[in-house]
């Protein structure tokens, strides 16, 4: 293959699927939605509680719209609250670096048992799904969604998250801007290309191997 050929790949996989945060030098932030009984007991012990069940995989959402669109602006069955999450770089650095992405990717895998094998393994399962605008309507680009299970969601809960904020009402009041034609994106907060290092890009699919950043 040509170097202007692996560039042309590495090129349109950067613009597919790249990681969109808000993010500062400590934190990443990441939303979840959760019904009221696990809303209410995450706000008032400061942390996620008996309710939340730690045995089950958990996702998390960087792309506020993604999850805006998952959850129906806050609408849908046990979906009703949203939380924003802010944790560590590092735990969310050493989670993507543990990803195995959900689909079979031959530029990634050996075989598709290889690739399976891995998956029933790992603790961090990987999907990118094409982002949506604040109406739910595809983008070009895809948003990454992260589901975490066993050791991991323990480290998630327990030693990354520095700071839970419900934001349900502020979802509730933009729902009301884009219905009543007020909206300005000024209301969103802004979310900027996360860096990665070229091994974690591979990881995620974002460079084929073989090629450099």
């Amino acid at each position: 293959m040509t170097t202007a050929r692996k560039q042309l790949e590495r090129t349109i996989d950067a613009e597919d699927r790249i990681i969109m945060a808000h993010y500062n030098d400590q934190t990443v932030r990441v939303y979840q939605a959760y019904n009221h009984k696990i809303a209410d007991e995450v706000l008032r012990l400061g942390q996620f509680g008996p309710s939340f069940r730690i045995d089950r995989m958990t996702w998390i959402k960087p792309s506020f719209l993604w999850m805006m669109y998952r959850a129906g602006w806050a609408t849908k069955t046990d979906q009703e609250r949203i939380l924003a999450i802010d944790i560590t770089r590092e735990g969310f650095n050493h989670i993507l670096s543990q990803v195995v992405l959900s689909s079979y990717d031959p530029d990634l895998y050996v075989s598709q048992e290889e690739w399976h094998m891995k998956l029933q393994d790992s603790q961090v399962r990987c999907q990118w799904d094409p982002d949506r605008d604040i109406h739910g309507n595809k983008l070009p680009g895809r948003a990454i969604q992260l589901g975490l299970r066993g050791e991991m969601v323990h480290n998630y809960i327990h030693r990354w998250i520095v700071e839970i904020h419900d934001i349900t009402e502020y979802v509730a009041d933009t729902r009301e801007a884009i219905q009543s034609g007020t909206f300005s994106m000024d209301l969103l907060s802004k979310e900027t290309p996360y860096p990665v290092e070229n091994s974690i890009k591979r990881t995620l699919g974002i460079l084929k191997m073989g090629t450099t950043g």
